[in-house]
């Protein structure tokens, strides 16, 4: 056996993810120009070829940017002291990692359960509400909560879940931003449990109305319903706020967090809970496990983040940055082609540019790339790129950012308005691939 430990040239790499990982994926990494990462700091990233981006993708994952000091240090002092938990005594790390967390938490959310993705933090929450006694889960349409079995249940979008059917049963889709549907649904009286995102981030960056989040939380407590809000890519700065429901008088039962808890370094992610929500958990601790969750290592990247947040006024900076980007992206979306562009909107640092075809938001990807900028598709709406930057972006960086999305603009091709030859027949929102 042959066992490859370096290979610099960006064609053997593809070839190895295209024989290993998949030809489909290695398709689409040479349909985006075929480079390959290697390297990242800051808002930075760097390809095998020594091409360097600014890295706007991610997820969401790098609001501290890429290596934050305060993240990195944090852990690699517990890799040298230790790592991982024997999961037979308290480890002197996650208590305090969860201590924190609930610290900076909404009022009345002051029990923690670390997972190490987003995906498993939405598995916990099914499980808990059905602990409790909500049979039913109410999800909203092209809501996000990731892709196994549980999550994939109520992440609402018919092209991930056919496959996998059957799914957990008793879910129930509403329309999001629709106060009276979920009304309809839960005056029926059976107990349910509904899961909300503040924004819908990967179903294109939408943006409630001003009065449906609190109408949610209204609305659940009028019913009795478990109410779960998934912060997994709005939490902890990313939207301008430190939480997507700050100010809005929401009360959850159940908060998800990941993506920027890790700080970028080491994957981690979370259910916070209020007390009474976390009693079954709380009653035996063995009814929901996972071998690393709430690892040292993981903690000790939760303890970074939440200094890193704080020191380096992370919350701040993304509002500010974020309203100039939008401003900027707006007036750069005025040299697009006619028909193009159907809107531009976002909250903080996750902003999204909606096109009026998939093959419009394909060619800005690559446009954007051609420019020196990587952005996202959002995987729940194909027709909508993605922007999610770090908050320690640099002026010079922010500007060759603003720069490249007013090129991109400019170089989209039409025929009459028809998406060009590339995108020709890619007008269902589905039939685009979705590049997360």
């Amino acid at each position: 056996m042959t066992i490859v430990n370096h290979i610099a040239d960006q064609d053997d790499i593809l070839e190895l993810c295209s024989r290993h990982l998949g030809r489909r994926l290695a398709g689409i990494s040479r349909l985006l120009g075929g480079k390959v990462e290697a390297e990242s700091h800051g808002a930075r990233l760097t390809t095998t070829d020594g091409s360097s981006y600014v890295n706007c993708a991610g997820s969401g994952v790098f609001l501290l940017g890429a290596r934050n000091e305060m993240v990195v240090d944090a852990v690699v002092d517990q890799i040298r002291r230790h790592p991982l938990s024997a999961r037979t005594l308290i480890d002197d790390v996650s208590p305090r990692a969860a201590a924190a967390l609930a610290a900076i938490c909404p009022d009345g959310i002051d029990k923690v359960h670390f997972v190490s993705s987003g995906t498993e933090a939405t598995e916990a929450a099914i499980k808990l509400a059905r602990a409790n006694g909500f049979r039913r889960l109410i999800s909203t349409v092209n809501g996000y909560h990731g892709k196994t079995m549980g999550a994939l249940s109520v992440t609402a979008r018919a092209m991930y879940q056919d496959t996998f059917r059957p799914l957990v049963p008793d879910v129930v889709e509403v329309p999001y931003d629709d106060l009276d549907a979920l009304r309809r649904v839960l005056s029926d009286g059976v107990p349910s449990c509904f899961i909300v995102e503040p924004v819908q981030g990967e179903g294109g960056v939408v943006v409630p109305s001003e009065g449906y989040l609190p109408g949610v939380s209204a609305l659940c407590e009028e019913f009795g319903a478990f109410l779960v809000v998934d912060e997994i890519q709005t939490g902890l700065g990313r939207v301008g706020k430190l939480w997507g429901i700050d100010d809005l008088g929401v009360e959850p039962d159940a908060l998800l967090v990941g993506k920027i808890l890790s700080g970028g370094v080491v994957p981690v992610s979370a259910i916070a809970c209020t007390s009474k929500a976390y009693a079954p958990f709380e009653k035996d601790p063995l009814l929901h496990t996972s071998t690393y969750s709430g690892a040292p290592i993981a903690a000790a990247a939760v303890l970074g983040t939440i200094r890193a947040l704080a020191e380096q006024d992370i919350v701040a900076r993304s509002r500010t940055i974020g309203k100039r980007l939008l401003s900027a992206f707006r007036a750069a979306a005025s040299a697009a082609p006619a028909g193009t562009v159907r809107e531009v909107r976002g909250r903080g640092l996750l902003i999204g540019i909606e096109f009026t075809d998939p093959g419009f938001a394909g060619e800005m990807l690559l446009g954007l790339i051609e420019n020196d900028v990587l952005a996202n598709h959002s995987m729940n709406n194909s027709a909508v790129v993605r922007f999610t930057p770090p908050a320690i972006i640099s002026g010079d960086d922010l500007r060759i950012v603003e720069s490249a999305v007013s090129r991109a603009f400019a170089g989209i091709s039409t025929d009459d308005g028809v998406p060009g030859a590339e995108s020709a027949g890619r007008n269902d929102r589905d039939s685009a691939p979705a590049i997360g």
